[in-house]
């Protein structure tokens, strides 16, 4: 490890896109805080089995009352933050007219009200030190329209908006925000969302070029890239789309498929 070795923090690290995340940055010299509703033991204990430094904290970020005290804690611990990953999120999938009020506001509150209190108090640090990058892990669904889920649409799309909002603002004072735009990922998500019956592996698969799900993995590379400002030192306000061409194919189904 490095003398002064640089800090990130991730939230949703206890499972999915999370773990791997913080297991990857771990891996590549990062001291990583993890931040998740629970305690993320299972994710502590691998980054610590393969020879890496991590922390572990627990609480419910849509709460200004657990950040309030959470970011002292981070800075004090290792004594400064270098990254920001806000990637916990949660979804939903309801036809529109029978989404609830109270749905829509969580949903609203765990994937852009907490990215963005977040951002706002760690990020107020990272430009008194002129320095940082805060990377926010959106969906493809934050591009475009998908059928049944107006509330993580909305979330989605807000969060890139912000996203590219805090690069205006935060670019010429030394702090990078940019977003990953995962398309489909296998994750325990995915399963809790195809167990209600909606959608199947095939369907994704049949939709995607290159005829897979992403992994965990492939996202945390790309926020990995992200996050390094020696790898991506003049990105800002950027979109990644990792999303094995999705968002590119306006082809009809027959079409993408007679040549499988």
């Amino acid at each position: 490890m490095t003398a002064n070795p640089r800090v990130a923090i991730v939230t949703g690290g206890a499972r999915g896109i999370g773990r791997r995340t913080a297991e990857l940055l771990a891996s590549r010299g990062y001291r990583v805080i993890i931040i998740d509703l629970h305690d993320p033991v299972e994710t502590l204990r691998a980054i610590a089995a393969a020879g890496h430094e991590a922390s572990g904290y627990a609480g419910d970020l849509t709460d200004p009352a657990v950040i309030e005290p959470f970011v002292p804690w981070a800075f004090d611990r290792y004594g400064r933050v270098d990254v920001l990953v806000n990637n916990a999120g949660i979804s939903l999938i309801a036809p529109a007219e029978h989404t609830t009020l109270s749905d829509l506001r969580r949903v609203l509150d765990v994937n852009l009200v907490a990215p963005f209190l977040l951002s706002q108090a760690v990020g107020t640090r990272m430009l008194e030190a002129r320095s940082g990058s805060i990377v926010n892990v959106a969906s493809i669904a934050g591009l475009f329209a998908v059928s049944d889920r107006a509330a993580y649409n909305a979330s989605k799309h807000g969060l890139v908006g912000l996203t590219r909002t805090l690069a205006a603002e935060w670019g010429g004072r030394g702090v990078r925000v940019n977003a990953v735009c995962p398309g489909w990922v296998k994750t325990e998500m995915d399963a809790a969302d195809q167990a209600g019956g909606t959608y199947t592996d095939a369907d994704i698969v049949a939709r995607v070029p290159m005829a897979r799900f992403a992994t965990p993995d492939d996202v945390a590379r790309a926020v990995a890239f992200l996050a390094d400002p020696d790898e991506s030192p003049f990105v800002n306000g950027h979109t990644l789309v990792v999303d094995g061409g999705w968002t590119a194919d306006a082809s009809w189904e027959s079409v993408r498929l007679r040549k499988r």
